[in-house]
């Protein structure tokens, strides 16, 4: 073989290498799925056996229709100070659930609802609180527009509850159900006493390989 021949023979092995190194490091542009939007309130394409969308615009609609149809909340001549927050409200099931998102829908849509018959207190930003009051005490800042108080409000019934679940699993299908049950209640702040208590109840069966976050 002669020396150009060779030559010419090792350059184009070396642009096929080259070119073969190039397709392979090339980003693949294709567009994805495009983002489609779903019924919260129904089951969605991707679903377990945990506590979803749709079962938690369920129970706190259904708590916040018994709570207002209460007389002993709605029915005071003076509104009841309620708060409601996760503080006393416990996850103590198998399924993964931030549970703010269940007693903040209850209290925000029990607000709008209540329109004036029910006041919430803000607890957990009690500490905020305190900050702004002792500013307008200094006299770092003015008294604001509304009121000067001895003391923030204190409440009357407090929210509590649990979140529960009982599992079975059938071994040979891998087929997996999950029955919840979650609860909320209502205590006196004085006596210590329930002044309502509510319940929801769902179970699911499926084959469960759904990661909840």
């Amino acid at each position: 073989m002669t020396f150009n021949k060779m030559t010419l023979m090792t350059a184009a092995l070396t642009v096929v290498l080259l070119a073969g190194c190039a397709s392979g490091n090339r980003i693949n542009n294709t567009a994805g799925r495009a983002t489609v939007y779903e019924d919260a309130r129904s089951p969605g394409k991707v679903q377990g056996v945990g506590v979803e969308s749709q079962d938690i615009m369920a129970v706190t609609d259904q708590m916040m229709r018994d709570m207002m149809s209460n007389p002993q909340l709605v029915g005071r001549e003076v509104a009841p100070r309620i708060i409601i927050d996760s503080e006393y409200f416990t996850n103590e099931s198998s399924s993964r659930i931030n549970k703010n998102m269940l007693t903040d829908r209850l209290r925000i849509n029990l607000n709008r609802a209540a329109n004036g018959r029910l006041v919430f207190v803000g607890r957990e930003y009690a500490n905020m609180v305190e900050k702004e009051r002792e500013l307008k005490r200094r006299g770092v800042v003015d008294g604001g527009t509304i009121r000067a108080t001895a003391a923030t409000a204190g409440a009357d019934f407090r929210l509590v509850g649990r979140i529960t679940s009982l599992d079975a699993m059938d071994m040979s299908s891998q087929e997996k159900s999950r029955y919840h049950q979650i609860t909320f209640e209502l205590i006196d702040l004085e006596l210590g006493t329930y002044v309502w208590s509510g319940m929801y109840e769902f179970k699911k069966s499926a084959q469960d390989d759904i990661i909840y976050r």
